[in-house]
């Protein structure tokens, strides 16, 4: 190996690695320009090797304009089809490793420059990679099969030459569906029939069995992400929303496609649902599935770091005559806990944009004279709520002109109030410590953010000792609305996480008490800051029971009978009453 790098008298006449030592440009570009035109016709051994190389290079530097009219892609192309066609070669030495890497090498050359993608395809990249799509060889080649078309099709240019592919969206539904039983069963599943190749690939050959199985893990998130990110290109492309939306159970499936704990950074299916939501001929089917509506109520109250994308499909789901009337019933409370929002990542007043939309679609606006029949069957309680919302609002415009002196009357009132309801709480009279804690939050002024925020959270406790788990998500809701930064307030984090178990809503429960550890970890309240280094036991074990309900893989080892991962712990038979414990010191 190092004479083939370093030595003037390589063996191996044309060497990559010995080309791109060349300091004559002009001999380097011939030299290039025969290496990959000879490539795909050679079968001598050692091919990998300056493949591997390649591929190294594209992922360091896929900016890179020094490959791109030297015919990298039809080499690529070449190599793909080679292992398709020729199952002989693809079996000798480490070729089976070669059309991984050149799908590979496409994607990411072709990811951020659109002149790149111009020539890769051109080049004749896509038929191959649709053939890697269809799964001809495996689902590590997939993967990087999908990842490539997808940044194919993300530029105007590009994307109908992916789109000319007739079967290509329909093989990225089916992966985005499959994806994660494909890798359970033909990886994860059965560890010593795990293809030697693969877990070269997935651990670099510095990892054992239990690398193997946590990256098996991510790449299998990536594996639907990067096909939902195909999807994607599609949908803002209105022909295809028919495609995308004909299949109910494919709409009913996107909400549970998150890029969970291992691929974070992917918006994954609720990026793919606010395309959808864009435009109308999307959102008639997405409000026709109560499945769906349910789920994006869900996205927009959680700490999820999509969450802005949540509310901006409810958003427009309302503001649409067309759907308007299908999903008020639960996306006008979801909306109505979360209209004290300030500032949530780029979005600034969406408290303010929420409170318009809902006064003009229970309230007035143009719509209510175009749809009265509609706005007739909206519920009286709903409609009370949001002219309490409308009426909040006006009262903290008038606070801005009241004296201070009567500001703080307001505000000794509410305390006085709060106090009786902690009492009560205290001899365990839980229903009228709610009361009394509704009676201070109409006394408080509405600009005491921080004890309003305390007596929706203390409201929360209420309603989970009375188990009434969708009101204490309600009010844990707008606590954390109302708290600096947002999503940030350790006691309603961990209430709302309680809520979400009771309901069975793994995903949500899990992602609000990691966030929960983490604020204990750096709260300033002196009752915390004594454990400031321990992750308390009963949010650690709530943690565990999550992410064994919402392991990527549960659904796939339930159906064909596998084993769930033992790092997430085992039940517990322990009751719960620490949690409440743990939750009730507030009071």
């Amino acid at each position: 190996m190092d004479k083939l790098v370093s030595s003037s008298d390589c063996p191996y006449p044309g060497c990559f690695f010995c080309v791109m030592k060349e300091g004559n440009p002009n001999k380097r570009r011939s030299s290039l320009l025969k290496f990959f035109r000879d490539l795909p016709s050679q079968d001598d051994d050692g091919q990998v090797l300056p493949i591997s190389g390649l591929w190294n290079t594209a992922m360091a530097h896929p900016n890179d304009p020094e490959f791109m009219d030297l015919g990298i892609f039809e080499c690529m192309s070449a190599l793909i089809w080679k292992g398709l066609k020729n199952r002989r070669w693809l079996s000798l030495d480490q070729n089976v490793y070669i059309p991984y890497y050149a799908a590979h090498i496409i994607g990411s050359y072709t990811m951020n420059v659109e002149d790149f993608a111009q020539i890769a395809v051109n080049s004749g990249v896509i038929p191959p990679l649709v053939e890697l799509l269809r799964g001809r060889l495996t689902w590590v080649e997939q993967r990087v099969a999908v990842r490539a078309l997808g940044h194919l099709a993300t530029y105007s240019s590009t994307f109908p030459a992916v789109a000319s592919q007739g079967e290509v969206l329909e093989l990225a539904m089916e992966l985005a569906m499959s994806s994660l039983e494909i890798v359970y069963t033909h990886f994860y599943q059965f560890v010593q029939r795990r293809l030697s190749y693969h877990c070269d690939l997935l651990t670099r050959g510095m990892g054992g069995v239990e690398m193997e199985s946590r990256k098996a893990e991510e790449w299998a998130s990536q594996l639907q992400c990067w096909s939902l990110q195909l999807i994607n290109c599609f949908a803002f492309k209105t022909e295809f929303l028919p495609t995308i939306c004909k299949q109910e159970d494919f709409l009913e499936k996107l909400p549970g496609m998150w890029g969970g704990l291992v691929n974070e950074n992917s918006p994954a299916g609720i990026g793919l649902l606010r395309t959808i939501c864009h435009h109308q001929a999307g959102r008639v089917p997405v409000a026709s599935s109560p499945v769906v509506v349910d789920a994006l109520c869900n996205i927009a109250r959680s700490s999820d770091d999509w969450q802005y994308m949540g509310i901006d499909c409810l958003v427009w789901l309302l503001q649409d005559p067309a759907t308007s009337h299908k999903v008020w019933e639960k996306g006008v409370p979801a909306l109505m806990d979360l209209a004290e929002i300030t500032t949530l990542g780029d979005h600034k007043k969406l408290g303010d944009a929420i409170a318009n939309v809902l006064e003009e679609v229970i309230g007035g606006g143009s719509r209510q004279n175009n749809n009265n029949n509609n706005n007739n069957s909206v519920s009286g309680r709903m409609k009370e709520g949001v002219e309490e919302l409308l009426a909040s609002r006006q009262r903290l415009k008038w606070e801005k002109t009241m004296p201070k002196e009567d500001l703080h009357i307001k505000h000794a009132a509410a305390l006085v109030v709060k106090l009786e309801g902690n009492s009560l709480f205290s001899s365990g009279d839980i229903s009228g410590a709610a009361s009394k804690y509704s009676e201070a939050l109409a006394l408080c002024p509405m600009r005491s953010r921080k004890e309003r925020l305390v007596l929706y959270s203390n409201r929360a406790q209420c309603h989970l000792l009375l188990q009434q788990p969708s009101a204490a998500i309600s009010d844990a809701t707008r606590a954390l609305c109302l708290h600096n930064p947002i999503n940030r307030h350790a006691r309603s984090l961990w209430r709302r996480a309680q809520a979400y178990d009771i309901l069975g809503l793994a995903k949500e429960s899990l992602l609000d008490a990691i966030l929960f550890i983490n604020e204990f970890s750096q709260s300033p309240d002196p009752d915390l800051s004594a454990r400031q280094n321990r992750v308390p036991v009963y949010a650690e074990r709530l943690v565990k029971k999550q992410m064994r309900l919402g392991w990527l893989f549960r659904d796939a080892a339930v159906k064909h009978g596998g084993v769930e991962r033992d790092v997430y712990g085992e039940e517990s038979d322990e009751d719960d009453s620490e949690w409440e414990t743990a939750s009730e010191s507030d009071f």
